[in-house]
Formats: C-alpha cells, structure tokens, sequence
C-alpha cells in the first residue's frame, strides 16, 4: 500500500478531526484578538483625562445634535465616548480622540460646537486642539531643565 493511500484512507475515517482543530484554532483567534489590544499610552491617557476635566471646569457650553448642553453633561458623554473606543483600541492618541470621539456625532455625523463666553462658536474639533496646544505648552513649560 503507498503512503499516500494510507494517508488517504486516515483521513477518510476521521474527516472531523481536522475540521475540529481548524474550527478551535479559528475560535482561540477570535476570542484572544480582543484581549491582544494595547491600552493606549499613559501620555495619551493624561492628555485625554485633561481635555475632559478642561471641559468640564470651563463655563463653555457644548453643543450636540443641535441641542446645548453644560460642560458638565458634555463631560460625561464624551467620557462615555472615549471608554467606547479605548475598548476597542480605537483612541491611542489625544489627536485619535478628537477625531473620533470629541468632535463629531458618530449617529447623526453632525460636528459638535463650543460655545464659550466671549468668544466665537466654534467646532469641538478645533476647541479641543487649542486645549490640547495649551496643555503641551504648559507640560513643555513645566518640565524640569536637564542642563
């Protein structure tokens, strides 16, 4: 008998066995992918934690879906938000936030705006990225001199 009709008739008696550990390899893949995913650094986690409490202790208010909200309830959504897509590995960076999370509504699509006393309406987008400027300025500021 040659070995591939040995092989052939192995295989014909026990078809499933194959198919059994393809099908647990497929489902040990799919049920890992998620637990493989980096949490975001620690900078981008600092940075998003600030945005939001900048928000937050601003006197702005935030406008989504055509509605205003104070700074407070903006806050809470969008934290909600970035907790959404930090699970998913979506928010690895302040910049990734903002797009995705902090400037646009994800059912409408409509773009948040930021009403702050004084001053001009203007995108969330935007808003968040002077926030963000600011607080990489102060950081760079603030940081001890290695001379």
């Amino acid at each position: 008998m040659a070995v591939n009709e040995r092989v052939m008739r192995r295989a014909a008696r026990f078809p499933c066995r194959l198919g059994a550990r393809l099908l647990a390899f497929g489902l040990a893949c799919v049920c890992t992918a998620g637990a493989a995913a980096p949490a975001p650094a620690p900078v981008a986690e600092h940075e998003i934690g600030a945005l939001l409490a900048a928000l937050q202790a601003s006197p702005c208010r935030f406008q989504r879906n055509g509605s205003w909200y104070p700074a407070a309830e903006a806050k809470a959504h969008l934290q909600r938000k970035y907790d959404y897509l930090r699970k998913r590995d979506l928010a690895a960076s302040a910049e990734q936030f903002i797009a995705r999370g902090a400037s646009r509504s994800s059912s409408s699509g409509k773009a948040y705006r930021v009403a702050c006393p004084g001053q001009p309406e203007q995108d969330a987008a935007s808003w968040f990225a002077q926030q963000l400027a600011a607080l990489r300025r102060h950081a760079v500021s603030a940081a001890p001199r290695t001379d």
